[in-house]
């Protein structure tokens, strides 16, 4: 075998290799959330520098094991699936935390896969309630006429489970509609890299007197 031939198989691993090696500390610099569901996992990316105040109160809810143990309550094919308030018998679980200020006109829009806030009327309602966009849904996105839905994050692997989520057949549970028939539960939201999180954790100001160091 020739020298050439040898460089010419090298060059195509060493282009992956350094592809790899440039995009694996950008996507490290990022919080990442394992969602492990009855169907699968779902791992999510955040965008703190887009988002702060979203990525804030989502990483603190699952930090309090807000969404263990939720299910997916809303699930329509083709739109979303949204999770984050009720559980299996549709009792709703309340979050222990603040409303969060829209963040919609941060530049993320609706697409497939993106993760976003659902909330009531009021664009800074949103708590603890999440949604994946199953398809592009730019009707969600801001404009002069509405304030649209904050996206902060979007699903780097486990699309296929979010899918298979989507096909499950819905009807009426009370007064809530598009349910799942079989309950489909987030066993676990889990971050994956807290250390980066710590460094890109809002901190509050001190104002006590440091101790000094004997």
């Amino acid at each position: 075998m020739s020298r050439k031939t040898n460089f010419k198989r090298l060059v195509p691993i060493t282009t992956t290799l350094t592809f790899l090696l440039f995009s694996l500390p950008t996507m490290a610099e990022k919080p990442l959330v394992l969602l492990t569901t009855d169907k699968g996992e779902i791992t999510l990316q955040l965008f703190p520098e887009l988002a702060p105040k979203s990525v804030f109160g989502f990483l603190n809810l699952v930090e309090d094991f807000h969404y263990d143990g939720l299910i997916f309550h809303r699930v329509i094919e083709d739109f979303m699936i949204q999770s984050g308030g009720y559980t299996f018998d549709m009792t709703r679980r309340e979050a222990a935390a603040p409303d969060i200020v829209s963040e919609a006109s941060n530049g993320l829009q609706n697409k497939r896969g993106t993760v976003a806030f659902a909330r009531t009327s009021d664009p800074n309602s949103a708590r603890a309630q999440f949604f994946i966009n199953h398809q592009n849904n730019p009707s969600l996105d801001p404009n002069s006429k509405k304030a649209g839905y904050t996206v902060f994050g979007e699903v780097i692997s486990g699309m296929p489970v979010v899918d298979e989520i989507a096909k499950v057949p819905t009807g009426s549970f009370g007064d809530y509609q598009d349910v799942p028939k079989e309950p489909i539960r987030i066993l676990s939201a889990k971050l994956l890299n807290p250390i980066v999180w710590e460094k890109l954790r809002p901190r509050k100001l001190s104002f006590e007197r440091p101790i000094p160091v004997p």
